[in-house]
């Protein structure tokens, strides 16, 4: 198969985190640093190159990350919800074959990232490849195929990708993660309450 190629990964960061009611879910502590730090630290140990979608270069989640290995994007099109920040941000990704997007999920590891970015190389007759949780729902993370980039200039609304991707079922690889992660989204103060009730050790 040759060798793997350099997949960017895109992590979004760009949103306003609504439903916190004042907090931002990607400021949450998370075993002694922000979520945001967090994630890019886990994204850089794959030895890919990473971007971070951001709403303005002089947010909190900028500094929370600024001596990090990682190439920040403004986004002005994240006002318009998750569409306009994936729309926004892939548009301004290095030009590649394929490319990896990271939702802002908690408890996703630099393994999970592997497990994807191997799947990939394994099974190279897809056009998407993303992680499921135990039980099959698809999640994060996903790599695209460098020629649906086209069909990011599309999107609108607060649906995100998921309109691009419900019709490529059939050309989509699913990799089951361990337990929920691929999936489990902390939106809510109430969320971010049980899960660090459940996660004593690392919710901070």
């Amino acid at each position: 198969m040759g060798h793997a190629p350099v997949i960017p990964i895109l992590i979004l960061a760009a949103g306003s985190s609504t439903r916190m009611r004042g907090a931002d879910k990607l400021m949450e502590d998370v075993g002694g640093e922000p979520l945001i730090r967090l994630q890019v630290k886990r994204a850089t140990a794959s030895g890919h190159p990473v971007f971070v979608a951001l709403p303005h270069l002089d947010h909190p989640r900028a500094a929370a990350i600024s001596d990090l290995d990682a190439s920040l994007l403004i986004v002005p099109e994240a006002a318009e919800g998750m569409s306009g920040t994936m729309r926004g941000a892939v548009a301004q990704l290095p030009g590649a074959t394929f490319m990896m997007i990271l939702g802002d999920l908690v408890d996703l590891q630099t393994s999970d990232i592997d497990a994807i970015l191997d799947a990939h190389h394994q099974h190279p007759n897809h056009l998407i490849w993303r992680g499921a949780t135990m039980d099959g729902q698809p999640g994060h993370p996903i790599i695209f195929d460098g020629s649906l980039r086209p069909e990011f200039n599309k999107l609108h609304g607060d649906g995100g990708g998921e309109t691009l991707v419900k019709p490529l079922r059939h050309k989509t690889h699913l990799t089951k993660l361990p337990g929920h992660r691929a999936r489990l989204d902390l939106d809510t103060p109430e969320d971010w309450a049980a899960w660090r009730k459940n996660n004593p050790r690392t919710g901070g």
